[in-house]
């Protein structure tokens, strides 16, 4: 397995705002210019977490979607991130995972009820992996944190992306949950967070995080803004997995 290089985006986020975000994040990574094999943006990047699904919402393959995969192709990527989208009669806090040739889809699947995003937008259903540069990739955004059945890694991902906009008050979950992930799955894991305020007054801190599959943190952001890059190797990860098969013991089970 070889290596993949990532790149994390750790920024605050303009309310409700796409193109000023989208030109924001375009800077930071002008600024950034190191190869990488995929770039990792916060959850609904080019709004903030607003509950105003319907006004935000684009339409599939939408003017979002086709900045990401112009990106990818103009830096030979793939760039993934989450923005509303409307689809199937609702609006879906959606994960785009945009390379040079196509863009695959995720919808969030837990919906976080304490702010009522489960009253404005429709939840997802499939659990989601990706085929990129020799990695498989689970696709997850920000409150599926919380849930590790649904992330529990069945042989079948090598990487798991958690894309957020998880307030600073939590943050000790964030970091506690997301080490969790990597240690308990035998994955690397990337949580991208935001950070500054929002037009409700939540404050972020950011923290996003790279971890290994054995637990080491190979990233940590704290509350920096910009752009990191990383390295995810591939031949420790399998190194790890066969000197410690932890996964052999597993306990089986289906989702319902």
């Amino acid at each position: 397995m070889r290596d993949l290089t990532l790149t994390l985006v750790q920024t605050e986020l303009a309310w409700e705002a796409p193109a000023d975000n989208r030109q924001h994040i375009e800077a930071l990574l002008a600024q950034h210019p190191r190869r990488s094999d995929l770039v990792v943006l916060p959850e609904m990047f080019t709004t903030g977490f607003s509950m105003n699904a319907l006004a935000n919402a684009e339409e599939p393959g939408g003017e979002t979607e086709q900045w990401m995969q112009a990106l990818a192709r103009e830096r030979d990527c793939a760039v993934t991130g989450s923005i509303a989208v409307r689809a199937d009669g609702g609006v879906f806090n959606r994960m785009l995972f945009a390379t040079p040739e196509k863009v695959t889809v995720y919808d969030k699947r837990h919906l976080f009820r304490m702010a009522g995003e489960h009253k404005r937008y429709a939840a997802g259903e499939e659990r989601v992996i990706v085929a990129w540069r020799g990695w498989r990739i689970l696709l997850q955004v920000c409150y599926d944190l919380r849930f590790p059945v649904f992330s529990r890694n069945r042989e079948d991902y090598d990487l798991a992306l958690y894309v957020a906009n998880w307030p600073a008050a939590r943050r000790l979950h964030w970091r506690a949950l997301l080490l969790a992930r990597a240690i308990e799955n035998q994955a690397c894991v990337a949580g991208v967070n935001r950070i500054g305020s929002d037009a409700r007054g939540l404050d972020y801190s950011g923290d996003s995080l790279a971890i290994a599959g054995d637990g080491e943190i190979l990233a940590d952001l704290e509350n920096d803004n910009g752009a990191v890059s990383l390295v995810l190797s591939g031949a420790a990860l399998e190194d790890y997995r066969e000197r410690f098969p932890c996964h052999l013991d597993a306990d089986a089970f289906t989702l319902g």
